[in-house]
């Protein structure tokens, strides 16, 4: 899992390129929690092509903390077989999901 960290719209947007499964969860939840101390974070899921059971915690984690922080997270560029994963365990009602980092930054 490759994590670049840049800037949209004055939110902090986490560019996850990879698996986001047992072996990445770890150093994801990580980087996006670090991330979430700053303020509110996007992460662009355009380049995860699989989430697992252990990917979608780490997702859901970064969302407490953010609303326990009074921040915002999103995830964006959800391809099909995440989009299914998301849907059918309910997190498309969790977290909010957008087509553009644009879109997430403005929402």
């Amino acid at each position: 899992m490759e994590i670049t960290e840049t800037q949209e719209g004055g939110k902090a947007v986490a560019i996850l390129d990879g698996r986001l499964d047992t072996a990445t969860a770890g150093l994801t939840e990580t980087r996006l929690l670090a991330m979430l101390e700053k303020g509110s974070v996007i992460a662009d899921l355009s380049e995860v092509r699989y989430v697992s059971s252990a990917g979608l915690r780490v997702l859901l984690k970064a969302a407490k903390q953010a609303k326990a922080t009074g921040a915002s997270f999103a995830v964006v560029g959800l391809q099909a077989p995440v989009r299914e994963v998301f849907e059918i365990s309910g997190f498309d009602k969790i977290i909010p999901a957008f087509a553009t980092r644009a879109e997430a930054a403005q929402g």
